[in-house]
């Protein structure tokens, strides 16, 4: 395997200011994730997700780890097993502030971009949250 197609996790995390139960819908339904993640978001059944992103682009994941108010983990169609896209609630102990967690794979060479992307989307999130 080439360097440049070696994968890497990601992990960003930003503050959001919202209740966690706010945020949950945000990360865990259709409609809450069509405000801000892709511009169509359909869930079928047995947890199966359809996003559509600007451009046209489909993506399919399924919702493969469901905690309330506290983590949603999808693995997309076409990934490898081990990988996925994790959204985990955090909430400090000692001032309650909440922010989002956000575990995510890609290529080294995607890395950058991918990461920029994250910072588009959750400002679209923050946006729509009104925080």
């Amino acid at each position: 395997m080439k360097k440049e197609d070696k994968r890497v996790v990601i992990n960003l995390e930003y503050e959001i200011k919202c209740s966690p139960n706010l945020l949950f819908n945000y990360l865990s339904t259709s409609t809450g994730l069509q405000e801000w993640f892709a511009k169509k978001v359909n869930n079928k059944k047995n947890g199966e997700f359809e996003f559509e992103f600007e451009g046209g682009s489909i993506s399919k994941a399924i919702l493969i780890k469901n905690i309330p108010n506290k983590l949603v983990r999808f693995q997309w169609e076409n990934a490898p097993k081990d990988e996925f896209l994790e959204l985990e609630i955090i909430v400090d102990e000692l001032t309650d502030d909440v922010a989002i967690k956000i575990t995510e794979y890609c290529s080294e060479t995607e890395k950058r971009e991918l990461e920029e992307l994250w910072h588009a989307q959750i400002d679209g999130l923050k946006h729509a949250l009104g925080s």
